[in-house]
């Protein structure tokens, strides 16, 4: 018989848990008074075709998501394998986040780091809560795919690669 440990208000057990699913890693980015302005987010998933949806997972605490919401348009880059140091660099809390981050923006401001697997054009389509997180649902505008190139991975606390199964 299987035994599960029951839930006991401690994180780290849930936590734990949920690292053991494997996720792809996304910036979502945009210019803010001609400031670049992002952050990495793990809770990404497709959500539909018609209309074309997406949604990231933002926690309640975040000092970032904020400042994004608003925006015309944000940035959504699907970040490639090597693209570690960049993630760990818009997860941080203090400092330049896009310091040595290679990226460009458009017209309406979204903003693109070079070399991911995917770049995605959205806006806030509507905003959800959902406990300590706000699952929020964002509208594709437009976008660019290469398939071919490997996404980076989280899974366990910590980055990993594919390998391909022949």
């Amino acid at each position: 018989m299987i035994q599960l440990e029951p839930l006991t208000g401690d994180a780290r057990t849930l936590r734990r848990a949920f690292g053991c699913f494997p996720s792809g890693v996304t910036a979502v980015c945009a210019l803010i008074d001609g400031v670049p302005t992002g952050m990495a987010a793990s809770s990404f998933t497709s959500v539909s075709m018609d209309p074309p949806l997406v949604s990231v997972c933002v926690q309640h605490t975040s000092e970032t998501w904020p400042k994004l919401r608003p925006r015309t348009r944000l940035g959504v880059s699907v970040l490639a394998e090597g693209h570690d140091t960049e993630c760990l660099k818009l997860s941080k809390k203090d400092g330049d986040r896009f310091a040595g981050v290679s990226w460009e923006a458009t017209a309406d401001g979204a903003i693109y780091l070079h070399g991911a697997t995917a770049w995605l054009d959205c806006s806030v389509e509507r905003e959800l809560p959902a406990g300590d997180h706000a699952i929020a649902l964002l509208r594709i505008h437009g976008l660019r795919a290469d398939p071919d190139t490997a996404p980076l991975v989280f899974h366990g606390s910590r980055f990993r690669t594919l390998a391909a199964v022949d």
